[in-house]
């Protein structure tokens, strides 16, 4: 039922219900949602959940992430308060992405990608993940701020700390399998 509810662009209440069911438990956390509307209440629910920080976005190009080509909304949960606002590429990094920068493809081009991101290739693809791994960074309360978490992300994936890691979990999924 899933794959002709894709076609048709229909949305269940799985699509709301999975980024809220976290089977390890996290009470910190970075959610993407697919609609303006659903920051404050995805914000709300983790709350209720017992959450004690967590930033929902949605970038207003569409993303489910922050994004790097336009103002991200973000309802951002600490002490266990709410506080709606958007933050933009500018303020976050200085610059601003074309959407077209961050086309994927098909899984060897996807792998290629994050690759070249893990070897510290510069561009938007990398701007993007350590944009959200930095936010991610925030709510695990290991960075201050974003630009903390931005800072520490991207001493991550020069160090090749982040490569070693996917090198590791590759090693490992091909060992178990």
């Amino acid at each position: 039922a899933a794959k002709p509810r894709k076609e048709v662009g229909i949305r269940s209440i799985f699509n709301m219900l999975g980024p809220l069911t976290n089977p390890a438990g996290a009470n910190c956390q970075l959610l993407g949602v697919y609609a303006p509307p659903l920051t404050e209440m995805f914000a709300q629910a983790l709350r209720l959940l017992g959450a004690r920080r967590a930033f929902v976005v949605h970038g207003h190009d569409g993303l489910d992430e922050i994004s790097v080509c336009a103002p991200t909304r973000v309802a951002e949960l600490k002490d266990d308060m709410i506080r709606t606002y958007d933050v933009t590429p500018e303020q976050l990094l200085g610059r601003t992405a074309k959407p077209e920068d961050l086309a994927g493809g098909d899984p060897a081009e996807n792998a290629a990608i994050t690759r070249r991101i893990l070897a510290g290739q510069p561009g938007p693809a990398r701007d993007v993940v350590v944009v959200n791994a930095g936010a991610a960074m925030v709510a695990a309360g290991v960075a201050a701020d974003f630009a903390d978490g931005i800072r520490m992300a991207a001493e991550s994936i020069d160090s090749g700390a982040a490569a070693a890691k996917l090198d590791a979990l590759i090693r490992f999924t091909q060992e178990n399998a």
